[in-house]
């Protein structure tokens, strides 16, 4: 018997929320619009501000290389609501594998899969400062769970094959297999292991959350050969430790604590989980697979765990090869490689890899500084060329007269 593939859901480890700020949106609703509960409501309020986790990417620079455009990534979630104003025109529908669900791919009740890809790929539209890191990529919607964990191995294998037979790029998973809500193991020979086996022979870059158990067991599909799993990490660049899995299912973390993105009809929600980090991670690849095309999908994920930002040399079982940083892999300019290596320590030293902030180059605020510096020292130089040329001439003048 199959066992039961768990959405890593809206509400855990912690429950949706809106930001602490009442900010009025267009549709009239504050950003504290919740339920009793604290769920997130459809349509919820429009949230201004930009994302910590957007924040520490400096975006033109990464969009100076790509924006995913030409690439498709599939979304194997809870099906994806396109009517959120920032994923107009960026979905496509593919087939429902929820037995007895109501409408297509389209249709999302839980909000999951709609968060997933706004992710990944929210345009830019209205007044907010949230955007996903590949906006030009195309999302492929693949309905196959809900909020009771209604799918199994056999549908997300379907997914999986679906996605191969579309010829996709990237495959996001934001799930995993378990059994009585505990991580449960996928046989080798099973059929979700030889769809995802096949995707990566079809060189797709699979990317899966590593899951929100906060154990070190080893979690599927993350842990498959080939997939790149995705723990979370928190704004100080560590393993979102109150729930982040640990353990051979991470090869690298990504932002997963406090994650804004699209809700179905329209806003924003906040939620945690592995399963937001997870498309932070299919956001980066969607762009090295535009920037890369000849690439193989090892390389890609090669080229995501190689420029992630360490804490040690090598890999480690809370944030695996370290926290992904977009604007590094894009701009490494190194050739391909097929696996990551460590980082060498130089004259021996013992001390350890410190990682680098996110991003290259000086920001706008830092610019500026330098620029009123320069200008300050510049103004003072001048000053002491005009005192000191009225000195000389007075001098002369007084040699002359004397």
């Amino acid at each position: 018997m199959a066992a039961a593939m768990a959405v890593l859901s809206l509400s855990a480890p912690v429950q949706a929320s809106a930001l602490s700020s009442a900010e009025p949106s267009r549709n009239g609703l504050s950003s504290s619009a919740l339920q009793s509960n604290g769920k997130c409501v459809f349509p919820a309020a429009v949230i201004k501000s930009t994302p910590w986790s957007l924040q520490r990417v400096l975006l033109p620079q990464l969009w100076h290389y790509a924006t995913g455009k030409g690439v498709t990534v599939a979304v194997i979630d809870t099906g994806v609501d396109d009517t959120n104003p920032q994923l107009r025109n960026a979905v496509e529908a593919g087939p429902n594998f929820l037995s007895g669900a109501t409408g297509g791919s389209l249709t999302d009740p839980v909000g999951h899969g709609t968060m997933v890809a706004g992710i990944i790929a929210a345009r830019q539209a209205g007044d907010t400062g949230f955007v996903g890191l590949a906006p030009d990529a195309t999302v492929y919607s693949l309905r196959q769970n809900d909020a009771q964990g209604t799918g199994n191995e056999k549908t997300m294998a379907q997914a999986v094959r679906a996605a191969i037979a579309k010829k996709v790029d990237v495959i996001n998973i934001s799930q995993d297999v378990s059994t009585d809500g505990k991580p449960a193991s996928v046989a080798p020979d099973g059929l979700l292991a030889k769809a995802v086996a096949a995707a990566v022979q079809a060189n797709i870059v699979v990317v899966a959350a590593a899951g929100n158990e906060g154990l070190s067991v080893p979690t599927y599909p993350a842990s498959l050969p080939g997939v790149l799993g995705v723990g979370a990490s928190d704004r100080d660049d560590e393993r979102a430790d109150a729930f982040s899995e640990t353990g051979s299912s991470v090869g690298v973390a990504a932002p997963g604590v406090d994650m804004v993105s699209t809700v179905p009809k329209g806003g924003h929600c906040v939620d945690s989980g592995t399963s937001f980090a997870a498309p932070y991670v299919a956001g980066v690849a969607a762009l090295l697979k535009q920037e890369y095309p000849k690439w193989t999908a090892a390389e890609i994920i090669a080229r995501i765990e190689q420029t992630a930002q360490r804490t040690d040399p090598g890999r480690n079982d809370f944030i695996g090869w370290g926290v992904v940083d977009p604007v590094a892999a894009l701009s490494a300019g190194t050739p391909a490689e097929s696996a990551p290596v460590p980082t060498v320590r130089q004259h021996g030293s013992a001390a350890p890899v410190t990682a680098r902030p996110l991003g290259l180059g000086e920001t706008r605020a830092e610019r500026q500084q330098r620029t009123a510096v320069y200008a300050l020292g510049l103004g003072l130089l001048a000053v002491l060329l005009v005192s000191g040329t009225a000195v000389v001439l007075r001098d002369t003048r007084r040699r002359r007269t004397a």
